[in-house]
């Protein structure tokens, strides 16, 4: 077995600060699953591809929620107090990439597109009808940490899709699981 390190990796006995791209680089083996955060109300109807999601506590049911605070859809959910997390199915990575700003969509297009279909639950937020799983939550708690908002969300409605394989992200490409 060999080992690899980056550049600035730690070495017992000499304390360093990681870079941003050391760090993202390790990221990347992290396999996580992929996710199309929405929100609707008085910030607008917002969404974006997301993969820093997870479950906080089953009592009561609350997820986490992380995101940038430069991002407009961060801003809005803010404002709007609401979010849905739209958990993806293996083959939505066209959805994906839309929803990451990687097909140069304006937000109303986005939701507009053919292979989407939205409902709402209890908060308003849009949930994706074809998602395999999707948390329709009011936002509990924010902490800003660095460049990014922590958000905790009590879950006030679920919606359960298909049964089909996840899609995830993992070495920056997209897989199925």
């Amino acid at each position: 077995m060999t080992t690899q390190t980056c550049p600035s990796a730690v070495v017992p006995g000499m304390p360093m600060q990681p870079s941003q791209g050391d760090f993202r680089s390790v990221m990347a083996r992290l396999p996580a699953a992929v996710n199309i955060i929405t929100s609707d109300g008085p910030g607008g109807k917002v969404g974006m591809t997301a993969t820093a999601m997870c479950s906080l506590t089953d009592s009561p049911p609350s997820v986490l929620v992380c995101l940038h605070e430069a991002s407009r859809t961060t801003r809005a959910i803010l404002q709007n107090g609401q979010l849905a997390v739209n958990m993806l199915a293996a083959g939505s990575e066209a959805l994906s990439a839309a929803f990451a700003g990687q097909q140069g969509l304006e937000m109303a297009q986005r939701f507009g597109l053919s292979d989407a279909s939205w409902i709402t639950l209890v908060t308003g937020s849009p949930v994706l009808e074809n998602s395999i799983g999707s948390f329709d939550c009011t936002v509990s708690e924010h902490h800003k940490v660095g460049t990014h908002f922590i958000l905790c969300c009590a879950v006030e409605a679920l919606h359960v899709g298909p049964e089909k394989e996840s899609l995830m992200y993992h070495q920056r490409q997209y897989r199925h699981l």
